[in-house]
Order: structure tokens, then C-alpha cells, then sequence
């Protein structure tokens, strides 16, 4: 029954994203089958935490939709979200939820707190972020970049990503309590504080380091994507291996990991 009721309400969300254009379909269709695990192998904390990530990012990325539509040009994933951008965003979190249900442990539910804070505490960095008056500065070395471009940080995509992390703490211990499960607030909150802060600055990190990286000969923007201003950009840096996606994975492992040392340390 859980799996079925998992299925109706992944159906549901991923369709009514699809209508709004925020899921491609084969974007819908990743998150269909992810939702119905989340649900069925897990249960209203697992899926629920998922579901909060998904609803406020996909809010904010329609806040200052027209000043980011520019923007969004150089980005390799835009606001309507496909099969990549999803696993890459709940793919960590689906395999956690999986071992839970294989072998039940605290270590993947704080591990999973600390996953989906740094998704949502990178999504919200960059949608408010963008919409800064003041320019990103690069996390390597304070040189000043445009908006939107990867390796960038700014205080209003700081702040912005630590409340998605407090969220994500707090809706996760309420979600936690309603499922019968022993959870901390204070465990919770800080342990996503600081995976999300730890994953959003190591997104921003391994964004300006190792990702790979365009030029537009048409503008000379620095882009994420192969083409631009309808022309084949030029490869500037970073492994060709090392997409946005991958970028987001490496950054949630390390946001996990931040998150359970966090919650082994207020426990002690």
C-alpha cells in the first residue's frame, strides 16, 4: 500500500511540475520513480523532505523569473528541470532511503539531512543570489564575476543558503516526528546548517576549480554550456568529466558527512 500511495503522490507533484514547465519529461518521469521509493521504502520523512526541497525551489525559481532569463542562458541546467538534474539533486538521498529500509540506522537519516540541505541551500544560493546588486566574488580568489557564474558567492546567496539549510532541519524533524521517528530539533537544525553551508561553499568550490567551463567567442562570457549566443563555445578549464551535475553529487556526499559529524558532536 505505502508504494502505491508512494506512486499516486509522485504522479500528482511531478505531473502538476510538468504542466508548469519546472520537470521535462523525462524529468517527470525520474521523479515519479523517485518519489514512489522515497514513500514506499521510506515514509512522510523521507518523502516529505524531498517534496519540501522541490516545492521552494521550484517557487524561487520563478521569483525574478524575467531578470534571470538572461542569465539562464549560460547556465547547463535552466529552471525546468530534467532526468540528470533530478538524480543528481535525490539520487543520493533515493540510496539513502533504500539503505534505511535494508538496514535502519541514524547514520543515513542525518546523512540524508545533510544531502538535502546542500541541494537546497545551492538552489536557493543561486535563485537569490542572482537577483544580489552586488556581484559574486570568486571563492578562490575574491576576484569579482558575473552573475550566475559558477565558482561565485556573494552575502544574499550566503544568507539565502543557510535559511533553505534551517529549513530543511527544521521541516525534517517535524516530518520526523510525525513519522513516530527520535529526532533532536537542535541535532536536526544544526546538523543541515552546517551540510548545507559545508555542500554549498564545496558546490562553489569544485564549481570554480575542476568544472568544466566555456567561453561564447560571440559575447566572452564564461558559460556552462556548448553553446551560446548560437555558436559552439571554446573549452576554457576543468575536466570534461566534471558537468554540473557531477559537481552537485561530490557536493552533496561532502554535505552529508558535514551534516553526521555535526550531529555526533551536539550529541556528545
Amino acid at each position: 500500500m505505502d508504494w502505491l500511495i508512494g506512486a499516486a503522490g509522485a504522479i500528482i507533484v511531478a505531473g502538476a511540475a510538468y504542466r508548469k514547465r519546472s520537470l521535462s519529461e523525462s524529468g517527470a518521469a525520474a521523479a515519479i520513480l523517485m518519489g514512489t521509493i522515497y514513500y514506499g521504502a521510506g515514509n512522510v520523512f523521507w518523502f516529505g523532505t524531498l517534496l519540501l526541497f522541490f516545492i521552494t525551489s521550484t517557487l524561487l525559481s520563478r521569483y525574478g523569473k524575467k531578470r534571470k532569463a538572461d542569465l539562464e542562458k549560460s547556465y547547463a541546467k535552466t529552471g525546468r528541470r530534467d532526468a540528470g538534474q533530478v538524480f543528481a539533486n535525490g539520487g543520493i538521498g533515493m540510496v539513502l532511503c533504500l539503505l534505511n529500509a535494508w538496514a535502519p540506522s541514524e547514520l543515513w537519516v542525518l546523512l540524508f539531512i545533510g544531502v538535502m540541505a546542500t541541494v537546497t541551500a545551492d538552489t536557493w544560493a543561486t535563485e537569490l543570489g542572482s537577483l544580489s546588486r552586488r556581484p559574486p566574488r570568486s571563492v578562490l580568489n575574491g576576484k569579482v564575476l558575473t552573475a550566475g557564474e559558477s565558482g561565485g558567492v556573494s552575502w544574499a546567496g550566503s544568507i539565502a543558503a543557510a535559511a533553505g539549510s534551517v529549513l530543511i532541519g527544521a521541516g525534517g524533524w517535524l516530518l520526523a516526528e510525525w513519522s513516530g521517528m527520535n529526532a533532536e530539533l537542535l541535532s536536526y537544525v544544526l546538523a543541515a546548517l552546517a551540510g548545507g553551508l559545508v555542500g554549498a561553499f564545496a558546490d562553489s568550490y569544485l564549481g570554480a576549480a575542476v568544472q568544466v567551463m566555456y567561453r561564447c567567442p560571440a559575447c566572452g562570457k564564461t558559460v556552462e554550456v556548448a553553446q551560446h549566443c548560437g555558436q559552439e563555445t571554446e573549452r576554457m578549464r576543468g575536466y570534461s568529466w566534471m558537468s554540473n551535475d557531477a559537481v552537485n553529487l561530490l557536493s552533496s556526499l561532502l554535505g552529508g558527512a558535514a551534516a553526521y559529524g555535526t550531529a555526533v558532536l551536539v550529541a556528545l
